[in-house]
């Protein structure tokens, strides 16, 4: 046989091949593609795997909240024990990355690992963003009409490296990071215009102190029973990686009560005190989709701020494998001083939610909450409870 006729041959089994390949079984890879879509997302509504075994989780996400409007993301979510010994606590690793059609779009990075019997906990956070917000200026009285739009590119980082010093009692250094870079204020074309606040140009600041935490939850993503507390004060100083003086004192505590056999009872307090020369973006503030749902976060910031809510979750129905639901009520209030602080300046919120269980063997919810104030009712929806 000539060489052109093994060329044609095999140009011949070439093409059968690719037909074969692409063209055949184009509506059966199509299958197997759903397929392989349908055992994932089933995978991960009916976890099969072992308690002891750890988990990662690959997901898309959708939210909403009236600082951002909708945001489509993607989330990455470990779940494990030390040791693979599930008389550890429940440690998390989380990625999230999102954007939204008002132009934000961020990463964000949270951790809550337990070590080997409670010997050492990891607790932090990471937000890198670029996040035009509202600003509404300072003080517990600044109207709600007319606010300036800040533009600016942020960068967070907030971590806990803890040793237990007795049973669920953890003390270690606390580290606390904060950029705003690229800050763009856009006055309002109505009212007057906002003066620029200390930090306003773009700053950055280091803090350094030290946290106490009391921390006896078995599981973080949705607490149905235990407590969490923590004591925490940072120092930042003037040309040490920081540009202003200031300092802050952070206490907080949490507590979860079971009702029967679904329902739980929650409640937060939380204080925020600061003293010196504080960039406008590091003030204490009350609003956003944890604490004080309702108010736009930020809507209220000043050097101190106290807040408390309380919250009825029901998860879920007793009709229900899935539905549950929540009602919610909070107070709060900002002062420039500790002693400054009036009850005709507390702010007060209420609300109602939605639940539904996204993830059965980890006990996940998706919320869907809103929350009404004196100025009007906002809506949220996020994976996991405000805390």
């Amino acid at each position: 046989m000539k060489k052109s006729t093994y060329t044609t041959v095999i140009q011949q089994i070439i093409r059968y091949v690719l037909f074969l390949h692409f063209l055949i079984p184009s509506t059966h890879a199509q299958q197997l593609k759903e397929n392989w879509v349908k055992r994932y997302v089933n995978s991960i509504i009916n976890d099969t795997t072992h308690a002891e075994q750890a988990t990662l989780t690959i997901y898309p996400t959708f939210a909403t909240s009236p600082e951002t409007g909708i945001e489509l993301g993607a989330s990455i979510m470990k779940l494990f024990y030390a040791e693979g010994d599930t008389l550890n606590r429940l440690s998390e690793l989380q990625a999230f990355t999102f954007f939204t059609f008002k132009g934000q779009y961020g990463l964000v990075l949270e951790n809550a690992i337990y070590g080997d019997q409670d010997k050492w906990f990891f607790l932090g956070e990471t937000k890198i963003q670029q996040f035009p917000l509202l600003y509404y200026g300072i003080g517990p009285n600044t109207p709600k009409h007319h606010p300036a739009s800040v533009n600016s590119f942020n960068i967070l980082f907030r971590q806990r490296v803890l040793r237990k010093i007795s049973r669920n009692l953890f003390l270690g250094p606390e580290v606390d990071y904060q950029l705003i870079s690229g800050v763009r204020f856009d006055q309002p074309s109505e009212g007057d215009p906002y003066p620029i606040p200390a930090g306003g140009e773009g700053t950055s600041n280091l803090g350094m102190g030290m946290a106490l935490v009391y921390d006896d939850r078995h599981n973080v993503l949705n607490v149905r029973k235990g407590r969490f507390g923590e004591v925490a004060y940072l120092r930042n100083f003037d040309g040490f990686a920081s540009d202003y003086n200031f300092g802050t004192l952070n206490v907080e505590f949490r507590s979860f009560h079971p009702i029967g056999k679904r329902d739980v009872l929650a409640w937060q307090i939380k204080g925020n005190f600061l003293q010196g020369e504080v960039p406008f973006n590091q003030l204490a503030q009350l609003g956003g989709d944890r604490l004080m749902r309702g108010y736009y976060l930020g809507r209220f910031r000043d050097k101190h701020a106290i807040a408390a809510q309380v919250e009825y979750r029901i998860l879920p129905f007793a009709f229900s494998k899935r539905l549950g639901a929540s009602v919610f009520a909070a107070a709060g209030a900002v002062a420039p001083h500790f002693n400054a602080f009036e009850a005709r300046n507390i702010k007060g919120t209420a609300g109602v939610g939605l639940r539904y269980l996204l993830f059965p063997k980890k006990d996940i919810y998706i919320r869907f909450d809103i929350g009404f104030t004196k100025e009007g009712a906002n809506f949220y929806i996020f994976n996991g409870e405000a805390f």
